[in-house]
């Protein structure tokens, strides 16, 4: 069938519930009464909802519609405090709360539907947003690894997936919905590896099929450094998302020195002296650890998201590791009201991560 973008599940039809009956109104103004967290939320991309069966992509990197997006927006803006991430530190540097209902919009990776589609709806909305960008791919222009790796596999012409890093030998299928759950297993089991053997298995697969990849097709581009500096000029904030999107905690010292310190130095170099942030990429439980957020924080990042669910009640002692609500292309307007009052109960909770102590430090 069809990805209609419609809801799903019982959180989807709850989360209308909720919203049709006007009950969400009361209950944000109890919970902003005794509940005074962050919220930090995190989309991808911003795009009418392609056909699967002709997508050649990752579907799981939209999260929004135009159309949908717009209504999250003009929700937020009647019902939120939309803050900068900048505002947010200066308020945690000088000691001081933050406004009951604080919700800050970011952007992961860079794609340049956020230029072309998110952010003149930001802008005529005045909502306020940080982009997250792998500067290494705004100045090459060539497509994300791991939407290039799903491109891959929806478009190999062999026979069997053949990846002996992760033990895999499989037939290769010839239904597109069966090749997408394929790339999504892969997706999971390969970030255990290091992220060097990451890359170099991409690389293998791209030259092995012919589809090396060096520029980036319409369908997932990312931005230039033009529209960078267009977005900027127009108030709104740009961060670290890595060189390359690398999983920063699986990065030997040196390597993890340059992802953090090169694309805060090409940032300041593009944008100028701005207040820096980062994203982990990835960001999950096994994308960063205190090894990376000691380096981040002594680069001179302020604060950093990771892509754990959850909100923040006190963001000044995790704020090199704030937790995020997820936006997912599925999700109704009324979910996403529902998400925003009822964090808890309408998004997934958070998970506890190892940390790994140590590492190198690099100058600012």
């Amino acid at each position: 069938m069809p990805d209609s973008g419609t809801k799903v599940g019982l959180r989807g039809q709850l989360g209308e519930l909720c919203y049709s009956s006007g009950l969400l109104h009361s209950l944000q103004k109890m919970r902003s009464w005794w509940r005074k967290d962050l919220r930090v939320l995190a989309y991808h991309r911003v795009m009418p909802l392609p056909d699967p069966a002709t997508y050649d992509f990752d579907l799981e990197l939209i999260s929004a519609t135009p159309e949908g997006f717009r209504e999250q927006m003009q929700h937020l803006k009647a019902r939120y405090h939309p803050m900068r991430l900048s505002d947010v530190a200066a308020t945690l540097n000088a000691g001081k709360e933050l406004p009951a209902d604080a919700v800050v919009v970011t952007f992961d990776d860079g794609y340049d539907d956020n230029y072309h589609v998110a952010y003149p709806i930001l802008r005529e909305l005045g909502v306020p947003a940080t982009f997250f960008v792998s500067t290494g791919h705004i100045d090459s222009g060539r497509p994300y690894a791991y939407d290039w790796l799903v491109h891959l596999i929806l478009l190999s012409p062999a026979e069997r997936l053949q990846l002996p890093e992760l033990g895999i030998d499989l037939p290769m299928p010839s239904d597109r919905y069966e090749r997408r759950a394929m790339a999504a297993m892969v997706l999971d089991h390969m970030k255990e590896l290091d992220a060097l053997t990451q890359t170099a298995l991409t690389r293998r697969l791209a030259v092995a099929w012919n589809m090396p990849g060096e520029v980036a097709p319409p369908e997932c581009r990312p931005m230039t450094w033009d529209q960078v500096r267009e977005m900027h000029a127009d108030g709104f904030e740009f961060g670290s998302h890595g060189v390359h999107h690398r999983m920063l905690s699986k990065l030997p010292p040196a390597e993890l020195a340059f992802e953090i310190c090169q694309s805060r130095d090409t940032l300041l170099r593009e944008v100028g002296d701005a207040p820096l942030h980062m994203s982990y990429p990835v960001g999950g439980e096994r994308a960063y650890d205190e090894r990376v957020m000691d380096m981040t924080r002594d680069a001179g990042y302020e604060l950093a998201c990771n892509y754990i669910p959850g909100t923040n009640p006190q963001p000044a002692s995790n704020r090199y590791a704030l937790y995020r609500l997820a936006v997912e292309r599925n999700m109704g307007t009324g979910w996403f009201a529902a998400m925003l009052t009822l964090p808890r109960l309408m998004s997934y909770p958070p998970s506890s991560r190892p940390t790994i102590q140590g590492g190198p430090a690099c100058s600012h």
